[in-house]
């Protein structure tokens, strides 16, 4: 189990700065019991069990791995839709009005209403 040192002033155990040591930086965090909790359950689902040093580690490249394909997602979207306008705009009727043409490609874009509350949320 994690031990939260709540008998120990929280002060007494935190350096000016995060210490750089030869194999990475060493960095003490504060966390409250509830992710204490959630890191536990999470080391007891791994085969093998991890230490605690080990699951925070990999905890967090976890998240920094979903936080840069989110990213990626966010990336892969816009340039999607601007290669769509791009290509509504070179299809669109030229004798519409500019005002009906930009009606028309943000209905296209956007999709029909019944589909864009069905859309899976993003990741």
């Amino acid at each position: 189990m994690l031990d939260a040192r709540s008998d120990v002033p929280a002060m007494e155990h935190r350096p000016e700065r995060a210490r750089s040591c030869a194999w990475g930086l060493l960095a003490f965090i504060t966390v409250d019991h509830q992710m204490i909790d959630a890191i536990e359950k999470w080391r007891g689902k791994q085969r093998p069990i991890p230490n605690a040093s080990e699951a925070i580690r990999k905890l967090v490249e976890i998240g920094l791995a979903s936080a840069h394909r989110a990213v990626l997602r966010t990336k892969k979207a816009t340039d999607a839709s601007e290669m769509a306008g791009q290509e509504i705009d070179r299809l669109g009727d030229p004798s519409a009005t500019d005002e009906e043409r930009q009606l028309r490609k943000r209905r296209l874009i956007k999709g029909p209403k019944e589909f864009r509350d069905i859309r899976r949320p993003n990741r």
